[in-house]
């Protein structure tokens, strides 16, 4: 059975990076990449431990496996690399239910993976559900931002109640910024 829980050790954050590393855009066929979906943004193990010391990720765990991942980001670590600067650049200048984002206490999935073996088994859902939960004391939303070429991850951020509320150029790519309540 795949326990959904914090991370607790180093080893687990390394293999959050090899899980990353495994699911980067640059590693994976047009084809795979196409209909498993992908990961843009790779992260240094000293970044990963930073993030973490701050606010520890949330992980599906089969037995001493890291199955997936969904990084929970906050503004303290929003400098640590430039993609994720200007995610929450991005976020702040949105609205959500009249207010504007940047007024408000929210928390950025700074990425979010399942690896290839354990798709289709809900983790998403149920990570984010996990991830709303130890959050909710501190942050009113989480919000992310999601490649529109990755079909996949659109569709898994939908379901595990994402909604889109702006969109965004980066690298002559578009994505959608996307918000989730804590407190469904």
């Amino acid at each position: 059975m795949i326990e959904i829980k914090l991370v607790s050790s180093e080893e687990e954050i390394l293999q959050i990076k090899n899980l990353q590393e495994k699911n980067l855009r640059r590693h994976l066929t047009d084809q795979e990449a196409a209909s498993q979906g992908f990961l843009t943004a790779s992260y240094t193990l000293e970044y990963l431990k930073e993030m973490n010391a701050v606010f520890p990720s949330v992980i599906a765990k089969d037995q001493e496996v890291v199955a997936g991942y969904a990084m929970i980001t906050t503004k303290d670590v929003r400098t640590g690399h430039d993609l994720l600067k200007d995610l929450f650049d991005n976020i702040d200048r949105c609205t959500y239910e009249g207010k504007l984002l940047r007024d408000t206490d929210y928390v950025v999935v700074g990425q979010l993976c399942v690896g290839k073996e354990y798709r289709g088994q809900d983790l998403v859902t149920r990570m984010y559900d996990h991830f709303a939960d130890a959050v909710k004391d501190q942050y009113d939303y989480m919000a992310t931002d999601v490649d529109c070429d990755n079909h996949r991850s659109l569709k898994a951020h939908a379901k595990a109640g994402f909604e889109v509320i702006d969109s965004l150029v980066y690298g002559g790519k578009k994505w959608d910024i996307v918000i989730r309540k804590t407190n469904r």
